[in-house]
């Protein structure tokens, strides 16, 4: 019989909740990786977002932000202009999540080269 060794690992559950379930279910949400990637180039009024990420629809759109918002990664301004316009920002909060997205998206490019050299091997 095999002696089963010792997690050497940092516990992630303090028995209240998991950082990693709670950082997978803000960007697991649909679109939510697009719109925080598209805000990393600075701020950007709905309809510019909107015209960032062709396939999202408005009411979508609009989950995502109030969700990133309540989450405290990102920041809803409204601008003093006539008419008034709104712009999103990322927070510092939300300005950590780019590494986690790009290395997502570094990983992602990779795993599909791959899936494409096998595909045509």
């Amino acid at each position: 019989m095999l002696k089963r060794r010792r997690n050497t690992s940092r516990p992630l559950d303090d028995g209240t909740h998991c950082p990693v379930n709670e950082c997978m279910q803000l960007l697991g949400g649909a679109w939510t990786p697009y719109v925080i990637w598209h805000l990393a180039g600075g701020p950007r009024r709905f309809s510019e977002l909107e015209a960032d990420i062709p396939p999202i629809s408005a009411k979508v759109l609009s989950a995502r932000l109030k969700e990133l918002g309540r989450k405290g990664v990102v920041v809803r301004t409204v601008q003093p202009t006539s008419p008034p316009s709104v712009e999103y920002a990322l927070t510092e909060l939300g300005r950590e999540l780019l590494p986690v997205i790009e290395a997502i998206v570094d990983v992602g490019t990779r795993l599909k080269r791959s899936a494409n050299a096998c595909s045509t091997s």
